[in-house]
């Protein structure tokens, strides 16, 4: 699995580096688990939103991973609390 020039290792840290910023900045509540699945799940969500919009990705490596993830982890709470009300 090679995300965005990053390894599978690097993805699950900076997943739960961009997941935890992400709760952090939209003042929610999680635990390490899943601030690490929203910070690689949005990563995802984000890169094919962008790839179908034809604007392209962030860049590659680990910054760009992060920046991505937290944006999309970031989208994947919004959605989540839409969807909850």
């Amino acid at each position: 699995m090679d995300v965005n020039g990053v390894g599978w290792i690097a993805a699950l840290i900076i997943g739960g580096l961009a997941g935890w910023l992400a709760e952090m900045f939209m003042k929610s509540n999680m635990g390490i688990f899943m601030n690490i699945i929203l910070g690689i799940v949005g990563a995802i969500v984000l890169n094919a939103i962008l790839t179908a919009l034809n604007i392209g990705v962030f860049g590659v490596g680990w910054f760009a991973y992060l920046i991505t993830g937290f944006i999309g982890a970031c989208l994947l709470i919004f959605v989540g609390r839409l969807v909850r009300r």
